[in-house]
């Protein structure tokens, strides 16, 4: 079976499943008990991919060209495909579907309300909140900024400590360049490394490093350092995935070897991207490190998590104040750089 065609398959079997799996739940509306039984749930919601994997196949082998087929057939496919309107096409029905049924159980998961938006005793209690938000005790500002620029350092030393990691991290997270069979095995631990590191937010690594070194901001810079060596090696890796492959092939028609080509030919094209996210994502670590401090990462956050607690509002206007200001300055000055780099 051609890649393109498993690729299908997996894709259609998870959205048909999600699908089936929806209408089981509509139709038993099963109890808590039920719920929690995660082995009866994990062979149906199994068996019900299968059952999507075959209607997906059957669909298809019957010239049916599902959603999947749709996004990962060969661009010479795409082209020779005949040009039928919206309503003939299963694959735009079947997205219409999916879409209306992840907007369905969204709003079943969530329990959203209009009525608890417009409730009028929670709307009032939100102005309360918002107006003495609005009148900000500038008293606390001294405090406020010293806690700023160390939540501002915090980010610095993140972000610089992460990016030689990345930058080394990315070339084996690239499969572009990880074409032989033992170093795609690699590309596929570290990528997979990477997401797993990804997944747990910068305010857990916060608790996990609170524990080991300590409550404070150097608990708080490590963990921003873990989460942008994954997040930046990811960002980095995709760059050089998309660097067009007529200076390698120059490189390598001269003998160079597989460093020098990557030194020489790869390195070039990814640099001003490379420095472009990376400003981006220390703006993004300023902002991050204001929540790694609820968890005891310093900083900020700390602060504003202590006035927070004691619902003492216009404490915690002045921090959001500053906090804004810091931010809004941030950005300015990231877009001007990252403008210039262009």
């Amino acid at each position: 079976m051609k890649s393109h065609s498993v690729k299908s398959l997996v894709f259609d079997s998870i959205g048909f499943a999600f699908v089936f799996c929806i209408v089981i739940i509509g139709i038993a509306n099963p109890s808590d008990e039920q719920w929690l039984n995660l082995k009866l749930n994990t062979l149906i919601a199994g068996l019900v991919a299968v059952l999507g994997g075959i209607v997906s196949y059957l669909l298809n082998t019957n010239g049916i060209k599902t959603l999947g087929e749709y996004l990962f057939e060969p661009d010479y496919k795409k082209i020779q495909s005949e040009e039928l309107p919206f309503y003939k096409k299963f694959s735009h029905w079947q997205l219409w579907i999916l879409l209306l049924v992840l907007f369905v159980a969204g709003i079943k998961a969530t329990e959203f309300s209009l009525y608890k938006v417009l409730d009028k005793d929670g709307f009032d209690g939100a102005m309360r909140i918002f107006s003495k938000l609005l009148k900000p005790n500038f008293d606390l500002l001294p405090s406020a900024v010293l806690k700023m620029f160390e939540t501002i350092f915090m980010a610095f030393l993140a972000t610089a400590f992460a990016i030689p990691i990345a930058f080394v991290l990315s070339f084996a997270a690239a499969k572009n360049i990880m074409k032989h069979p033992i170093a795609f095995m690699i590309y596929m631990v570290l990528r997979t490394f990477l997401n797993v590191v990804r997944s747990v937010e910068a305010f857990m690594w916060a608790i996990i490093f609170s524990v080991w070194v300590g409550i404070g901001a150097s608990a708080g810079m490590l963990a921003l350092m873990i989460h942008s060596i994954a997040s930046l090696a990811k960002q980095y890796s995709e760059i050089v995935e998309t660097v067009s492959d007529g200076p390698i092939e120059g490189i390598q028609a001269t003998g160079a070897s597989p460093l020098q080509t990557i030194w020489y030919a790869i390195v070039p094209q990814v640099i001003l991207p490379y420095i472009s996210f990376t400003v981006y994502r220390w703006d993004i670590n300023v902002r991050m490190a204001t929540i790694v401090g609820f968890v005891g990462g310093g900083g900020i956050g700390k602060l504003l998590i202590a006035y927070q607690g004691q619902a003492m509002w216009e404490e915690v206007g002045c921090i959001f104040f500053v906090i804004a200001v810091v931010v809004w300055l941030l950005d300015q000055g990231s877009a001007y750089i990252r403008e210039a780099l262009k």
